[in-house]
């Protein structure tokens, strides 16, 4: 690894950073204390929820940790598209009696709050997804003293992330679950991601920078094949979704080796942008007509995926997954720190050459 991620973590696991409750304190944490590096997810939450996360995280862990942030989205969606999705969204509305939600709820995600408090009381990485910050922005982190990571799906990306100042890029193949955390949403391309092992190699020749490699890795002979094609270190998402300390719904944690989901797919039917999740009702019913429209498509949404939680029916909630996740193994985060490691040695001993005898 290079000697500033080294620094950050003993080993080269990273904790994905997964909106909507799962990466919570608890399990940054335990990652954190196990040596691989814990993100907790600032994406829907408000600038003071963040806070109140960084707060009780450093109340349980004095190893680093990273803070992951949505960057707000340019442009304005199809309103009418959206209306549209809105009525035939009527029917969902019935069946779990909630309300749909405001679209308008708001575009940016708190962005320029989140960043004075990161800023203000720094914290050892911040992480950004659905595009690259600014230079003024990632110059003002790293006189804060904080390592930064920009997501990227291409090599341009990754030169964009380059140039702007980024310390390094997490390279997510299309095999990640969860969104895709492409700088341009492009209806054009759904479909059309390109494979993490194909993609490492294309940044690898694109930037200098360390790439973090992330895209359906389960086990530590994945990691010592992303290591081995010049990722720095390897992040997981879908490997700690279903840890005891995880703060996934139980419903999202068992669907990841229930046998009644078979498959994942990209869809836009929860978030109006590509995400990929375990094929379900909702995704099968709705998938095809919703628009490019985030988060607009999101805020719609939200309330149904809280009513179909709340009423235990995981066909009408958002089961992000990585393509790998019947290999999903319910241990503790730390303990699944540690078997990952273990796989990992045993696996970069079985590629070394063997000496002549």
């Amino acid at each position: 690894m290079s000697s500033a991620l080294t620094d950050l973590c003993r080993y080269p696991i990273v904790q994905a950073p997964m909106a909507g409750g799962a990466s919570c304190p608890q399990l940054v944490a335990a990652v954190s204390e196990a040596g691989g590096l814990g993100f907790l997810a600032a994406g829907y939450k408000t600038a003071d929820g963040m806070y109140q996360e960084v707060k009780q995280l450093r109340g349980l862990t004095s190893r680093p940790f990273g803070v992951n942030l949505f960057m707000p989205q340019a442009g304005q969606p199809d309103a009418a598209a959206v209306e549209v999705y809105r009525h035939q969204l009527a029917g969902e509305s019935s069946w779990y009696d909630t309300p749909l939600g405001d679209p308008d709820a708001g575009r940016d995600d708190g962005y320029e709050a989140k960043l004075a408090i990161l800023l203000d009381d720094p914290v050892p990485v911040v992480s950004f997804t659905f595009g690259c910050p600014a230079r003024e922005t990632l110059d003002a982190f790293a006189r804060a003293g904080t390592f930064t990571v920009v997501t990227v799906t291409s090599p341009e990306e990754a030169q964009v992330a380059q140039y702007a100042g980024a310390d390094a890029v997490c390279v997510q193949g299309v095999e990640a679950g969860g969104h895709q955390g492409t700088h341009r949403d492009d209806p054009e391309g759904d479909g059309s991601g390109t494979g993490l092992l194909a993609l490492l190699g294309q940044v690898r020749e694109a930037v200098r920078i360390p790439m973090v490699a992330a895209g359906g890795l389960m086990r530590g002979s994945q990691i010592a094949a992303v290591l081995t094609a010049g990722a720095a270190a390897a992040q997981l998402g879908t490997a700690f979704l279903v840890c005891p300390e995880s703060g996934a719904n139980i419903l999202h944690k068992q669907a990841m080796t229930n046998p009644l989901f078979t498959r994942t797919e990209l869809t836009r039917a929860f978030s109006g942008r590509p995400a990929r999740g375990l094929v379900n009702r909702f995704m099968r019913e709705h998938g095809p007509y919703a628009p490019a429209a985030y988060p607009e498509v999101h805020h719609l949404t939200s309330g149904l995926r809280k009513a179909a939680a709340a009423a235990g029916d995981p066909q009408g909630m958002a089961l992000w997954a990585g393509q790998g996740h019947r290999l999903a193994r319910e241990l503790p985060a730390g303990q699944l720190v540690e078997v990952l490691n273990a796989e990992l040695q045993a696996a970069v001993a079985g590629l070394a050459p063997r000496e002549a005898s």
